[in-house]
C-alpha cells in the first residue's frame, strides 16, 4: 500500500479530510448526535442507546477524543463523556467556511 503524500495538499486540506475521516462514520455520528441530545453521558448510557459493544463504543469514543470532539471526565467506576463546545465552534467554523464554496457557472461544464 502506497503512502497518503498528505504532506503534497494543505494544512488546511488535511485537517478537513481529518474531521471528514473522524465523522465519517454512523456509529461516531450517532455517538456525537446523543451527546449533543445529553449534554454529557455515561459510556455504559451509549452502548444502549448505540447497540454496539462497549469495546466498540469506547474505539469511537477514542477517535473523537483524539480530534478533540468529545472529552471524558472519570467519576467512580464510569466514564462521563461530553463534546468539547470549542473545539465544536472550531469544526463547524472550518466545515461550513469549506462548504460554503459555491459553482460560479455549471453552464461550462462537461
Amino acid at each position: 500500500m502506497g503512502l497518503s503524500k498528505t504532506e503534497i495538499f494543505t494544512k488546511e486540506q488535511n485537517h478537513i479530510a481529518s474531521i471528514a475521516k473522524v465523522i465519517g462514520h454512523p456509529a461516531r455520528v450517532a455517538i456525537l448526535q446523543h451527546l449533543f441530545k445529553m449534554d454529557s453521558c455515561i459510556c455504559g448510557d451509549l452502548v444502549e442507546e448505540i447497540g454496539l459493544a462497549q469495546a466498540t463504543i469506547s474505539q469511537h469514543l477514542k477517535e473523537l477524543k483524539a480530534l478533540g470532539l468529545v472529552k471524558g471526565n472519570v467519576e467512580g467506576q464510569s466514564v462521563c463523556y461530553c463534546i468539547e463546545k470549542s473545539k465544536w465552534v472550531e469544526i463547524k467554523k472550518v466545515l461550513l467556511n469549506f462548504l460554503d464554496q459555491d459553482v460560479t457557472d455549471i453552464t461550462k461544464c462537461c
